[in-house]
């Protein structure tokens, strides 16, 4: 069984921004894999389903992005999922916009929705980092990343949504290592 946790903000004013892409990939895999309707549980919405025989759990935790990990911890408890089968996906501010990586493992960089799932389930969870652009300077990085997409952005932006999902469907029927050998080489 794979957990799969898309990271963003709760609420209708922050659904197209950056910080959300982790939730435009999990209604990617649900539309594709035809996973739904979400329920509201242990403070997420969750979807079950199968993708090739194995049962997949879909996660958009509705607390915000720093306050995410307790409910992906409780999420993970339920369903008696270990972390190495939880895939975290969210924004990545140090890859460019439209690049992605998957990476097991290692810090959080100081994104604050990895911190708050490292001090629940600890680092060894897979992730799907979705590159979202760094806007230059620190000072901008909490309105970049709390900002809508920019218009070019914005038309490229299934591309990398439809990209993160293929990379979720590889992890889940391939494992880590042919998925990163697919999405990891160039990027």
């Amino acid at each position: 069984m794979h957990l799969v946790v898309g990271l963003g903000n709760p609420g209708p004013e922050y659904a197209r921004h950056r910080h959300n892409i982790g939730f435009l990939v999990v209604d990617e895999l649900a539309e594709r894999w035809r996973i739904g309707p979400f329920k509201t549980k242990l403070g997420g919405e969750q979807a079950r389903g199968e993708i090739d025989g194995q049962t997949v759990v879909m996660l958009k935790p509705m607390e915000y992005m720093n306050l995410s990990g307790p409910v992906v911890q409780r999420t993970a408890d339920f369903f008696q999922i270990e972390p190495s089968r939880i895939i975290a996906i969210h924004d990545e501010l140090d890859l460019e916009f439209g690049r992605l990586k998957i990476k097991q493992g290692g810090g959080h960089g100081g994104h604050n929705g990895l911190r708050s799932l490292h001090e629940q389930i600890g680092p060894d969870y897979l992730r799907i980092r979705c590159g979202v652009g760094h806007p230059g300077t620190q000072e901008r990085v909490v309105g970049h990343l709390l900002g809508p997409f920019s218009s070019a952005d914005q038309k490229e932006l299934p591309t990398l949504v439809a990209k993160a999902a293929d990379a979720a469907e590889w992890l889940v029927r391939d494992g880590v290592t042919k998925a990163m050998n697919q999405f990891n080489q160039g990027s």
